[in-house]
């Protein structure tokens, strides 16, 4: 088996190598700089906990000491950064609308653990460390605060991912989930390592070594991918761009209080009026145009987006991007029969589809067959 010594070297090796990573970054400039910069200094804080957690560790010889020592160390570390990477991601997701509530939640349970852990031995001589009943019991209440407090996290960024998820279909003409993919998975892998805590913070040998393998691997994804969506400028001025056009869509109905409370029902004028506008629109082809988003199609319109926003509720498609999709879809079977010797690249290129491969993946997934299948029909 791995001596515990030589997986606490190689733990502060690649903790301290991804917190210097990102303290090296070069600042973001320019659309959503702001907000990534913000996000990794949070992300800084919580993982630079780490290599000292795990010097302390291989320097003072806590596992050495007994389960319950190196136990407490662990919690007091790494508590808060599973609480800060939380945040990090819930900043970007927020565009740098953290709440207090956010900082509070997380600050509190930390405050809680650090009472139960450090006074789990005040009397009778023994020292903090030391091997008693009462800190075996705090260190399991401990781990209980620590899963309700991942728990907390989990449920609030993955209330935030169905909103910026919704959004970004009712945005965009396309799928673009990727703006949101790795947070997703980094959330998934975090929550399920923070959530098993109780169940296995005591175990030793093997079983010891896998768990923490996941939680190497779960924080060196969440930094990695972290840095790698700070190299993609474009992701970040889309998620932006969804926040503002959020935002906007919220300002306009309040504005002209014309979509009542959360029914979206439309008056009978302003059915008949977009009804209109979305005829014309597809009847010149607009549709057919790649790369529009929802504002783009609301201005061809000339209608006001939230406008054009309520009425696509009232559709079976409900959002931009499956309407616009759907209309899409149709034209590519009217070209695929009157135009047979069109190759896909001339039908997804004429249809608004940005590729060939998206074109027939989009195709099968609405019909149920590929465009060569429907021809010959």
């Amino acid at each position: 088996m791995i001596p515990i010594e030589h997986i606490q070297f190689a733990a502060i090796t690649l903790t301290g190598f991804l917190t210097l990573m990102l303290v090296f970054m070069l600042p973001m400039r320019g659309e959503g700089g702001q907000v990534y910069n913000r996000s990794r200094w949070i992300m800084v804080a919580g993982t630079a906990l780490l290599p000292v957690q795990f010097l302390l560790q291989y320097t003072l010889h806590f596992r050495q000491m007994g389960v319950e020592p190196a136990v407490l160390v662990n919690l007091l570390f790494f508590i808060p950064t599973a609480w800060l990477l939380g945040l990090a991601i819930l900043n970007l997701l927020r565009q740098n609308a953290l709440r207090r509530q956010d900082w509070l939640v997380g600050l509190g349970c930390y405050v809680v653990v650090v009472v139960l852990l450090l006074g789990a031995n005040p009397t009778g001589g023994y020292d903090v460390l030391a091997v008693t009943n009462r800190l075996y019991y705090a260190e399991v209440a401990s781990a209980v605060v620590y899963a309700v407090m991942q728990f907390h996290y989990t449920a609030m960024l993955w209330r935030e991912f169905r909103r910026v998820r919704h959004a970004i279909n009712n945005y965009f003409d396309r799928e673009r989930h990727g703006i949101i993919r790795w947070m997703r998975n980094s959330t998934a892998l975090l929550s399920m390592a923070g959530l098993f805590a109780p169940m296995v913070i005591f175990w030793s040998g093997p079983l010891l070594i896998v768990y923490t393998l996941i939680i190497f691997f779960s924080i060196s994804y969440t930094v990695v991918s972290f840095y790698s969506y700070g190299l993609d400028r474009h992701h970040l001025q889309a998620l932006q761009q969804v926040e503002r056009s959020m935002q906007e869509d919220e300002r306009e109905k309040l504005a002209a209080g014309s979509v009542h409370g959360d029914s979206h029902e439309l008056s009978d004028y302003d059915l008949q009026r977009v009804n209109a506008a979305v005829d014309r629109w597809l009847g010149k082809g607009g549709h057919l145009h790649g790369g529009i988003t929802i504002q783009t199609a609301a201005d061809e319109m000339h209608l006001p987006r939230y406008l054009f926003s309520a009425w696509l509720k009232t559709t079976r498609q409900g959002l931009f991007n499956p309407w616009l999709t759907y209309q899409r879809i149709e034209e590519a079977k009217r070209q695929l029969k009157a135009h047979p010797e069109w190759s896909n690249d001339t039908i997804a290129e004429h249809c608004g589809f940005n590729t060939r491969n998206y074109f027939q993946t989009t195709f099968k997934k609405l019909t149920g067959v590929t465009p060569q299948e429907f021809q010959v029909r």
